[in-house]
């Protein structure tokens, strides 16, 4: 599914609550501030703000290009499975044409 916010927004919204969280009572508030004038909500700040907080290394998590790559190999791995079950398909179909017993 395509982000609906590109990277250079989601970005700018990280880090504009790094930067301005102590100028609000909680970093939630100052993400809740700052993702209404920004159009979007809390919670999807929220999340972006802790992804780069794993993506820097600060907390515990899968990196986002972790995740991207291990989200990539599970794809080919899908698609190799398909392959595989067609091919089998196939090799059961032509040894049977094949034997004369069949006939």
């Amino acid at each position: 599914m395509p982000s609906r916010y590109d990277a250079e927004t989601k970005a700018k919204a990280v880090r504009l609550v790094r930067d301005h969280a102590g100028d609000y009572e909680s970093e939630w508030a100052a993400m809740a501030a700052i993702s209404t004038r920004l159009g979007m909500t809390a919670e999807t700040l929220r999340k972006w703000v802790r992804q780069a907080e794993v993506d820097a290394g600060q907390t515990p998590g899968v990196p986002t290009e972790s995740s991207r790559e291990i989200r990539e190999l599970k794809r080919k791995n899908r698609e190799l499975e398909q392959t595989i079950e067609v091919l089998k398909a196939a090799t059961t179909f032509f040894a049977r044409e094949c034997d004369p017993l069949h006939r």
